[in-house]
Parts: C-alpha cells; structure tokens; sequence
C-alpha cells in the first residue's frame, strides 16, 4: 500500500464512520482514530509522510471555516466572557500547571522545554469538541461554549508553544518580548483576517455564478491562514476573523442556490477532512512508540501524570468559573452558561484534544541554534501522544455514555418555540409584502386570496404548530395565473428570508435554527 492508497482508505472511512457512529452512537472522529491506530499496527501499511509543518495548514483551515459557518459574530460576543475563561485564562493555566509537573518529574528537562509540552497539550481539539457534541444532542448553550472555547484556544496555545521553542532553540526569554509577540500576532491576524473577508465579499460580488463563490470559499480560508503567517501573525485567529466576516456580510437572503449549494459542499469537506485530520492521529502513533523503546515503565507514567493534570486542571478551573458566570448571568440573560453540575461535568471531559496537538508535538525542531539536539523532544512528543490518545479515545468512547447517565439533553422545546416565533415572522414578512404589492398593483380578488393562503403556508411549512393558530387566515382559492404567482411568490420569500436572516444578527438568536429555518425558505423557493 502506498502514501494514496492509504489516504483514499481514510477517505473512505470518513464516510463509513459517520453512519457506523450513529449507529454504534459513537462519535466519528473517535472511530477515525481507532481505525488509525490499527492502520498503524499493520505491516503493510506506509508511515505517513507528511512533513508536520503542513499538517496545521493543509487539516485546521477548512475545519475551521466550517465550524464558524454554524455560528455567528453575535453569539461569539454574547458568550465572550465564558469563552475568554476558557480560550485563553484555561490554557495559560493549563499550560503553567503541565510545565511545572513535567520539568519535575522528568529527569533533565528544561523549563522552556516544559511549557512548549504544556502548551501543545492544552488547547481541546475545536473539531473533536464540535464533532462530539452535535452527535450526542447536548443543550445549545453547551455546544455554544465548547466551539467558542475549540476555536479561539488554538490561538492562544499556538502562540505560546512558538515563544517557548524559541526560548528553548535560543536559550533566551524575554517575558516582555513575549507579551509584545502575543499582542502583534493578534494585531496582524486580524488586520489580515478583516481585509481578506472585504476583499473575499467584493470578489462574490463580481463573480456571480454559485460554483466559482463556493470555489472561493474553499481557496479563503487557506490564503488567510498563510498570509497571516506570512506576515508573523496567527493563522488560526486570521481564519476566525474572516470567516466570522463573511458569515456575517457575505449573505444574500435571495442567492438561494449558493446557499444551499454551499451548506452541502462545506457538510461534505467538513466530513471529509475531519475523517482524514483523526485518522492521521491514529497513524502517527508509530513516532511515540518508537521514542519509548525499552522505557515504557517511566514514559508511560510521565505520560499519565501529565494526563492527569490536564483532566484534573480542567475540572478546577471549571467549577469556579461556572459559578462566577452564573453570578454575573442576570445582567446578560442571553449568555449562555452550563446551567447544572451535570452540564459542567459534561464539558469538563468533552476536552479532547486531537489535530492541533499532533502537528505541534511533530513540529518540535529536532537541533537548537547551537547544533545540540533539542533537550527530551522523545519525551515531550511521547507525552504529548499520550494526553491524546487518553483524553480522545477514552473520553471520547465514554462520554456518549455519561451523558445518557447524566440525562443531560438539548432543550428541545426552546429550540421550537424559537422556530415557531421565526415562522410567524416569516408568514408576517411575506403578509407586508404582498399587502405592498396589492397598493401598486391591482390584483383579481382570487389571485390575492390565494397569495394570502400561500404566505401563511410559508409559516406552517417551517412550524406546523402554526396552522391551528392562524388557520383562519388561509384561504382556499386556485391560481388563475401561474406566473404571476410565482412573481409575487418569491417576493414573498423574500421578503420571509430577509426577516429571517436579520434574526442571526439579533443578542440570543441561535444560529443553528436561523440557518435550519432558512433552508425550509430555500427549498421552498426552489419548488
């Protein structure tokens, strides 16, 4: 088998995965990996060989792209504090707490050395974290937190592993220096994440045509993250930002085919690459054994005890700040925050870690500046295997099952009380235009009943709740015209979509059931 064979094979799995999962209810991307580490043990199978510099731009930009595309700018601000509590205050902890445990119990390691080790193990894998929370039907706000805290944590960990590969390699630190890199990486991610979704939104403008936009937005995410790079700024906030940008400038409420074009293209990329990024940690578990040859006693408890500070970390920091946000939740209602212990202990082991930590541990140079190699990398990269393969294999396999026992599940009755006030809005929007319609043009009573039964037929499509309230409202009459129903019809739409899609933007809307709400109005229109 050779380098293609083996990636049409993980191709393949991605796909199977996801209904063997559902079935076994199991998450995919744990599946993936298991599937890796058995590809691993074969004999036939090739070593991956990909050089680990590419495996965060080739895997993270894309993944990144379609986790922001379920979410908006609005509700990343609304839940700013509690994602800042975990994006950023958990990683540093997490950081600092795994340092201090590793240059202790690991004979020789330097303190630089260490923290890159705390830094590359602390951020929870976006892709696992949204992957495993969508599958097991948590509540809304949970799921809200986890992609905040998945997407923003990166950025923090990715610019404190680089400060402290280069206090190792040069054997120099500069705390200032550090802090001055961490604050312009942030400055130039963002002028370069901002600048490419403008000119990303004016080019959709220009080009028109469904195929070329969605072909743009695969080729976005990848400029963003390697200028920003380029530039000695963070790839993954760039990314972040431009996406966030064109989620929330980039919608026509009347381009109906690149929408739903686009929605199934980035459902299948998504899948795709999520499949390959997971089977490539599993097939990278052939580099940490191969460190621990003949000392597996004393490598695997480093590892533990460093796993354990992660978990461990995690659950002290969680429980303090769940209560100080809960104390604070009154004077911003729409926040969402875990409501219960149960919910708290849900996301507490919902921190897996996955891609991010694989290339980073993999990217650890192998000599510093003066050509002496760079002190306990098998160590570090056996370590960081570890925390791996412990924090996705079994909580991932385990936490299916403490959920069900927790009984924590999705408030399913906000999320259709929510649709049902978007349906009636809906029905409304299309009700003003046609009334608008009926001031400049004379239409035939019949056509205008049957018009008037159609906008309320918009809402009943997206809530049937809706028909036993507003029943009296239908009128049955039959069209006389086809075409100039159908002109009126989609101003309706419309004007329905146009509602709809402001509701994203409105403190407390869920993006989710904006965007499922509008794709009824999408097919809809498309009949």
């Amino acid at each position: 088998m050779d380098q293609l064979a083996l990636l049409f094979v993980l191709l393949l799995g991605a796909v199977v995965s996801v209904p063997v999962g559902d079935r076994l209810g199991l998450p995919a991307p744990v599946l993936m990996t298991l599937l890796g580490i058995v590809l691993a043990l074969l004999d036939f199978v090739p070593n991956v060989d990909i050089p680990p510099d590419l495996i965060l731009p080739l895997l993270l930009p894309p993944l990144l792209y379609a986790a922001v595309r379920r979410t908006s700018w609005r509700q990343f601000a609304a839940n700013l504090r509690p994602i800042l509590l975990l994006a950023v205050a958990l990683v540093f902890v997490t950081t600092v707490c795994v340092a201090a445990v590793a240059h202790a119990i690991v004979p020789g390691l330097p303190l630089a050395a260490a923290v890159a080790l705390g830094a590359l193990v602390a951020p929870p894998d976006p892709v696992a974290a949204t992957a495993v929370a969508g599958q097991l039907g948590l509540p809304r706000r949970l799921v809200s937190i986890l992609e905040g805290e998945g997407l923003f944590n990166d950025v923090t960990a990715i610019v404190l592993y680089h400060v402290a590969i280069a206090a190792a390699v040069s054997g120099t630190f500069s705390p200032w220096g550090a802090g001055l890199d961490l604050l312009l990486s942030a400055v130039v991610a963002l002028a370069v994440g901002l600048a490419l979704g403008w000119g990303a939104n004016k080019l959709m403008d220009i080009l028109g045509d469904a195929t070329l936009q969605i072909g743009l937005t695969l080729l976005v995410p990848y400029a963003s993250y390697v200028l920003a790079e380029e530039l000695h700024g963070s790839g993954v906030l760039s990314v972040l930002v431009t996406a966030l940008f064109l989620a929330e400038y980039a919608t026509d409420p009347d381009d109906v085919m690149t929408r739903l074009a686009g929605h199934t293209f980035w459902d299948i990329v998504d899948t795709l690459v999520t499949g390959v990024a997971f089977g490539l940690i599993g097939l990278e578990l052939h580099n940490a054994v191969r460190t621990a040859s003949g000392r597996w006693g004393e490598m695997l408890a480093w590892a533990a005890a460093v796993v354990g500070v992660v978990v461990l970390v995690r659950l002290l920091w969680l429980l303090p700040a769940t209560w100080l946000a809960k104390r604070m939740h009154a004077r911003r209602d729409y926040e969402e925050i875990p409501m219960s212990w149960r919910e708290t202990v849900v996301m507490w082991w919902s921190g897996m870690r996955g891609v991010a930590s694989v290339a980073l541990a993999l990217a650890i140079p192998l000599k510093t500046d003066s050509g002496a190699a760079f002190p306990d990398r098998d160590e570090i990269v056996f370590i960081a295997f570890g925390v791996i393969m412990a924090t996705l294999v079994v909580q991932g396999l385990s936490l299916p099952w403490l959920v069900r026992r927790l009984g924590v599940r999705a408030d399913s009755e906000r999320e259709k009380k929510f649709e049902k006030e978007l349906a009636v809005r809906a029905a409304k929007a299309a009700k003003r235009r046609l009334k608008e319609i009926e001031s400049v043009e004379e239409l035939p009573e019949e056509l205008s009943e049957q018009m008037l039964r159609r906008a309320f037929e918009i809402g009943v499509r997206i809530s049937p709740e809706m028909a036993e309230e507003e029943r009296r409202e239908a009128h049955q009459q039959r069209v006389r015209r086809l075409k100039r129903v159908r002109r009126i019809q989609g101003e309706m739409l419309s004007a329905a979509r146009h509602e709809v899609l402001a509701a994203r933007s409105e403190p407390g809307a869920d993006p989710e059931v904006v965007d499922r709400v509008l794709r009824h109005l999408d097919v809809r229109s498309l009949r």
